[in-house]
């Protein structure tokens, strides 16, 4: 259950991104029906990016977290926006991130609307 609330959450934050950032954008289909499909695909890429490698990248770069009173996030932020990006376009769904800067302006955005679906979601509280 809680992946499917993550990836509730994921693919509105992810949806919200396309429209707001420049530079981000899903493959323009013709019907709602497929801008859903790409969306749910992005989004379940995005959701086992962020519950698999994470946590790896995480740990591995707990001294630059540390160093940079927690900043480094961001930057952590946009790398797992780009991996989804870059995993994604093997399929057909792929997710277009124009580059870091795009992908932190996004990570940023998906951050904070992720952490603000999560309050309105009862019962599921990271």
């Amino acid at each position: 259950m809680r992946f499917v609330v993550r990836f509730l959450v994921n693919a509105a934050a992810i949806w919200l991104s396309t429209l707001v950032v420049p530079g981000i954008a899903l493959p323009q289909t013709g019907s709602t029906g497929a801008l859903v499909v790409n969306l749910a695909v992005v989004a379940v890429v995005f959701t086992l990016v962020n519950m698999l490698v994470r946590p790896v990248v995480n740990l591995l770069s707990l001294p630059l977290y540390i160093l940079t009173l927690g900043l480094f996030w961001i930057v952590v932020n946009a790398l797992m926006l780009l991996l989804t990006g870059w995993i994604s376009r093997f399929t057909d769904y792929g997710l277009e991130v124009d580059g870091f800067w795009t992908a932190v302006l996004g990570g940023l955005l998906i951050a904070v609307a992720s952490w603000l679906l999560h309050l309105l979601v009862p019962g599921d509280h990271r």
